[in-house]
């Protein structure tokens, strides 16, 4: 039995699905492991009678309360840890964990954060622009085919899960950054670096990208953002000051 904070904390998150069998294959995947909290965005075809199909009796609760979004931005604003699954490795990918690796350390996180698994549309998978939303990336090893039925990643993704819940230590485990705490400051860093002249307007998205990876290292908590936004803040005030002081020493 899936203790009750990991079922509360941890939600599966369909980016872009194109068939609703799917979404209710993995309703039920999840209904088997534990697992409640179903949250789809863009789906092709959100036909609930097909849906419900799939998912049978068992899961209809899970399909009843799934939240529906329109964008992934929007659907991932409150949680705190977002992984992806990939099946693509390359530069941008290269933070790769197995289910099991993964497992292991996000579950005592899921303590005190909410945690987001993101699974790709069936054809393409997660997009470069869907990763950047990540904190950690997840591979399902395989033989030799690598394309895996959404269900059937799902339901390995909550095996995994289910099979390293132990019980929550006395260690404290810290409140991470949300992920819509994380894009304000990022945007905010952005820009001041580009007034400051350390990154260039034109192509800030590819600085920030690298400042973004260095920010998934580190696993920034709530305090951490407070204190690098508040370092904006100073920047961006020395800035107007001595732009002003400029200006007063021209007009005396």
């Amino acid at each position: 039995m899936v203790v009750d904070y990991l079922s509360k904390n941890v939600a599966m998150v369909l980016v872009r699905p194109r068939f609703p069998e799917n979404i209710g294959s993995a309703a039920r995947a999840m209904c088997n492991m534990g697992f409640y909290n179903l949250i789809v965005v863009a789906p092709e075809n959100p036909d609930k009678d097909r849906i419900f199909k799939l998912s049978t009796h068992a899961a209809a609760g899970v399909v009843e309360q799934m939240a529906v979004f329109d964008s992934l931005e929007t659907a991932l604003a409150p949680f705190n840890l977002v992984v992806g699954t990939t099946a693509r490795l390359g530069r941008q990918r290269s933070v790769i964990g197995s289910p099991e690796k993964l497992a292991q350390k996000l579950v005592p996180l899921a303590t005190e954060n909410r945690v987001a698994v993101l699974f790709g549309p069936e054809d393409r998978g997660l997009s470069n622009a869907d990763i950047r939303f990540c904190h950690w990336l997840m591979n399902i090893p395989t033989a030799k085919f690598a394309s895996l039925n959404l269900a059937q990643a799902v339901m390995i993704v909550c095996y995994a899960l289910f099979n390293s819940v132990q019980a929550p230590t006395q260690k404290s485990v810290p409140r991470l950054a949300s992920r819509q705490e994380l894009d304000g400051m990022y945007a905010k860093l952005s820009e001041i670096l580009v007034r400051i002249d350390y990154i260039k307007a034109d192509n800030a998205d590819y600085w920030m990208n690298r400042v973004r990876h260095f920010g998934t290292r580190m696993q920034l908590q709530a305090r951490d953002v407070n204190i690098i936004r508040g370092i904006c803040r100073q920047i961006n005030w020395y800035g107007n000051k001595r732009y002003q002081d400029g200006n007063d020493k021209k007009g005396a």
